[in-house]
């Protein structure tokens, strides 16, 4: 069985939102053999990141960078998890007030760090989330468990 590991950051109600969408897309019942774990970005350890097969990450963008909480898990793993996990799929998603720029640079440039292969367009959302941004993330989430399926 595969695992997907769902890397979080939601101090608010639109962050729950979003992440909550993608947990529903990514445990969808017709998508077998993947086991999903969630972690708060404060409590993901390395250990998660070399027991999971790929990975989804949501940070809100604060100060027009990922939250503090995304860039300490970065940190714990990068340099214990960079030649083993190099190749792996990843997806995410960033929710800002007006804008998510620095947030996206900061996550693309780091998991390129990583050697980490992006399976997915990124959902960035600003302001209150709409049905079609729930739906993407649902999309989101539901794309790199299916890539995952044996």
């Amino acid at each position: 069985m595969s695992t997907l590991l769902i890397v979080h950051h939601t101090p608010s109600p639109h962050c729950q939102a979003l992440f909550e969408a993608v947990v529903s897309g990514a445990t969808a019942p017709e998508i077998e053999g993947v086991r999903v774990v969630r972690r708060p970005a404060l409590s993901a350890t390395a250990s998660d990141v070399l027991d999971a097969d790929g990975y989804l990450l949501g940070t809100p963008a604060n100060l027009g960078y990922v939250s503090g909480a995304l860039k300490h898990f970065f940190d714990q793993v990068y340099y214990p998890c960079l030649d083993a996990t190099r190749g792996r799929p990843f997806g995410y998603w960033v929710h800002g007030g007006n804008d998510v720029t620095g947030a996206v640079r900061a996550v693309e440039s780091i998991t390129t760090g990583l050697g980490w292969r992006r399976a997915a367009k990124a959902v960035t959302v600003t302001g209150e989330p709409g049905g079609a941004d729930l739906e993407r993330c649902r999309e989101l989430g539901a794309t790199l468990a299916a890539g995952l399926t044996d």
